[in-house]
């Protein structure tokens, strides 16, 4: 019986998160040894993060890394919620440090590099993932931004979640764009990813109709401020995570390889 005190390889069960047991994450342990780089891949609403997790097995034996899927379930704060994840914070509870304290819980089991990670997020967890990008470039070794329905752009007029002028009110953190000018980023996108029926936002600057004009909008801010963007387009393919996943995995693959 595997207890929450070893580094068992291979995948593991849900474990709830010690420092808010709302939440949990299921994580793959390659074979290799460490000090292991850490992938976090975060789930859209439907939350499907153990067929994310899944989804990266082959990947993290080849590339001797952990990778972590958190669950961040609906109705956390609020019955009925599904989004408070996605915007970081939601009626008190703050998604990103949960998150880092998820990486914290984890490091005590794992010879993993927590310091700096690789973050992917596609949809909701798109959402989430540039937020993050946005708060805590200092964490990241690179991001993967993937089709989120709203986002968030640099503008220091418009409040959050739209815009990030009362970032520091909010979160008690200053937008650090020197920073974030290094950290890799990567948006994704199919091209048929068109539907617009539950990201539509009568009388909202949000970038555009479709996740696509969205997702543009937003690689043009960044690359406004001066954030490189690897913009990536997928032909064929709609509003899918799990395929959009190769595209993904290509860009981590370059980063750990980098690193």
């Amino acid at each position: 019986m595997t207890t929450a005190g070893t580094d068992a390889r291979g995948p593991s069960p849900f474990f709830a998160a010690q420092a808010d047991r709302r939440f949990s994450y299921c994580l793959y342990a390659p074979a290799a040894r460490g000090p292991l780089p850490l992938v976090v891949v975060v789930h859209g609403t439907q939350r499907m993060a153990e067929r994310y997790r899944d989804a990266y097995r082959g990947f993290a034996e080849e590339h001797g890394c952990l990778v972590v899927a958190p669950l961040f379930p609906a109705g956390a704060d609020e019955p009925g919620d599904l989004s408070g994840y996605k915007r970081l914070e939601f009626r008190g509870t703050r998604y990103d440090l949960v998150l880092l304290a998820m990486l914290d819980e984890i490091a005590l089991r794992y010879p993993v590099r927590t310091e700096r990670f690789h973050l992917h997020g596609f949809s909701g967890g798109g959402q989430f993932a540039h937020r993050f990008a946005l708060l805590h470039p200092e964490r990241l070794a690179s991001v993967s931004v993937g089709a989120p329905g709203r986002i968030t752009r640099i503008d220091p007029g418009t409040p959050w979640w739209l815009g990030t002028a009362d970032v520091e009110e909010r979160f008690g953190r200053r937008l650090d764009l020197p920073t974030l000018r290094t950290v890799p980023v990567q948006m994704v996108v199919g091209d048929r990813d068109l539907d617009t029926t539950e990201i539509a936002e009568p009388g909202v600057d949000a970038g555009g109709a479709t996740r696509i004009d969205r997702l543009q909008s937003l690689r043009a801010n960044f690359e406004r401020h001066g954030v490189g963007v690897d913009f990536v387009l997928l032909p064929g393919i709609g509003h899918r995570g799990l395929e959009v996943q190769p595209a993904v995995q290509r860009f981590l693959a370059a980063r750990l390889g980098a690193g």
